[in-house]
């Protein structure tokens, strides 16, 4: 695991927090969201995620996943084009769930919650109808197969799961990652030298 990989999955960043706030227009409307160091992606959207983001199929009805959260753009977007959805937030880093309960509450959401915890222990005890992320592709290539792998018993008959990752970072091995743990995978977007795949349990 590199350095900057240490800094956002870990469970307390040791940085000294500053603060920052983005402003952001995602599948037409705007939101915003407070930042700070020691999480992903401080400074902007990133462009996995903003991918992601407009590209994501999402249920009429249900529950959603969004794991490895960070401080929320992915899961609060979802929260907000949906009002029906039933939005469950989680990752490792304490600093980044608080940020994401505040963004929650700044945006106005009523229909998202965040959980504390490594992968999917928090929510072991929930079935969903979609799970998303944008993975720490950064903190190893087996942290990423775990969140692929264990997907499936989390999920309901014919839900997806959507990740996004960088291209030339281990594309065709997760690719093959995401067949053997579902059976099936598509390309469901592709851009900036990202692209989100995405599998049905079935």
């Amino acid at each position: 695991m590199g350095k900057t990989a240490e800094h956002y999955f870990a469970e307390h960043p040791k940085s000294t927090p500053r603060f920052g706030l983005i402003r952001a227009y995602l599948r037409g409307r705007r939101f915003e969201f407070l930042t700070a160091s020691g999480v992903f992606s401080k400074r902007r959207i990133d462009l996995g995620t903003r991918l992601l983001i407009e590209s994501m199929v999402l249920p009429e009805e249900g529950r959603v996943l969004d794991i490895g959260c960070g401080y929320g753009p992915i899961g609060i977007v979802v929260a907000a084009l949906n009002p029906c959805l039933e939005v469950t937030l989680v990752d490792v880093n304490s600093r980044a769930l608080r940020l994401a309960k505040r963004n929650i509450e700044k945006n106005r959401i009523c229909n998202a919650r965040v959980k504390r915890g490594r992968f999917y222990e928090p929510v072991k005890d929930m079935i969903f109808d979609c799970i998303l992320s944008n993975p720490p592709v950064s903190a190893g290539l087996e942290t990423v197969k775990a969140i692929i792998c264990d997907a499936p018993e989390h999920m309901k008959h014919n839900a997806s799961f959507q990740v996004v990752f960088r291209s030339k970072v281990g594309g065709k091995r997760l690719q093959m990652i995401f067949k053997e743990a579902f059976g099936n995978v598509e390309v469901l977007a592709r851009a900036s030298g990202h692209r989100v795949l995405m599998s049905k349990k079935q």
